[in-house]
């Protein structure tokens, strides 16, 4: 059997339950301490006053990797055991986990395999090669992600380190809101980029747990509502793969694992159109002089777009990364 996150011989054994706590994310913290970096928190007058709330940006563009997943990733590979560290690990990415887990095994002494899909954003294939990772490419409008990268877990005897479906890579997702309220104190509302779900996952166990009746607000792409549908319909559900630039939030399907965590926990989802995102990015540049990627300004697009009914009065947003090529990134905002 394939040494992974659920297999019998990794952390992901049965001893690892399903739920995740506020205090799997404390431990998370705790093992990310001196690693990963404490991402800043960014406030703007000009954004307070466009939005009419007291805005608090948790900037996870300058994390390492330039997304929030390098905290789920490296918190996943640290409790590798040392001969799955030794013997290598696997993952599949559009991008953002990609690197983070070629980083984190750059940084724990191991090795890494990663599949992603060939429209993958240049600058996204060549940062994860920089980290040392062998990249497998595939089709992802034909391709099946998850099978090629088990085939390949198994045909190597890698550990498969998957992006969101797993209380290690959650809990160390959650860290990111669990640092933002620490610094903030209580907020009335977070609103989180969702694309498999993770992220939100992890953020939504910190922020419940620290603040009881925090409103949290997921945001999607139009063309990428898969969690939106799955919420609707009371189970996880698949649409057709998602032609959005939220590449970083282009899931076909929820995780189970997230899904259940976020249906519990999450208040509303909210859409945004490819346009406010490109206006949000627009104005991060512009006006807060950070660079987001697309999935990174969802959330502020939902702010600015209006989405968010009632307005609360102290609102956090995730800026999940920022990992945007320069051609790209002129491109997308001509």
């Amino acid at each position: 059997m394939t040494p992974s996150l659920s297999g019998p011989t990794g952390p992901g054994s049965s001893d690892v339950p399903d739920a995740v706590t506020l205090d799997d994310v404390r431990d998370a913290a705790r093992r990310l301490a001196g690693v990963a970096h404490r991402t800043p928190v960014l406030r703007s007058r000009t954004l307070d006053a466009l939005v009419g709330a007291e805005v608090h940006l948790k900037c996870e563009n300058f994390q390492r990797v330039g997304a929030f997943k390098f905290r789920g990733a490296y918190h996943a590979l640290s409790r590798l055991s040392p001969e799955q560290l030794a013997r290598g690990v696997a993952a599949y990415s559009s991008g953002n986990h990609a690197q983070a887990v070629a980083l984190a095994a750059r940084e724990l002494g191991s090795h890494a395999v990663i599949v992603m899909p060939e429209d993958t954003p240049k600058s996204k294939k060549d940062a994860t090669a920089g980290y040392g990772a062998e990249i497998v490419t595939y089709d992802r409008y034909t391709g099946d992600r998850v099978a090629i990268g088990r085939q390949l877990a198994d045909t190597r005897g890698l550990a498969l380190i998957p992006p969101y479906e797993h209380p290690h890579i959650i809990a160390g997702q959650g860290t990111a809101a669990l640092e933002l309220i620490e610094e903030t104190g209580p907020l009335d509302a977070l609103l989180t980029p969702v694309g498999g779900g993770g992220l939100m996952a992890g953020s939504a166990t910190a922020a419940t747990a620290l603040v009881p009746g925090i409103r949290m607000i997921g945001v999607e792409p139009e063309a990428g509502d898969d969690t939106l549908r799955s919420l609707a319909a009371g189970h996880p559900v698949t649409i057709p793969v998602p032609h959005t630039i939220a590449d970083g939030q282009a899931a076909e399907r929820p995780g189970e694992l997230t899904f259940s965590i976020n249906r519990r926990l999450l208040d509303s989802v909210v859409l945004v159109s490819d346009d406010e995102i490109r206006a949000a990015m627009k104005l991060a540049f512009e006006r807060l002089k950070i660079v987001t990627e697309p999935s990174g300004a969802s959330a502020l697009a939902a702010l600015l777009a209006g989405r968010i009914a009632p307005l609360p009065p102290r609102i956090g947003v995730i800026i999940s990364g920022g990992n945007v090529g320069l051609d790209r990134f002129l491109e997308l905002l001509g």
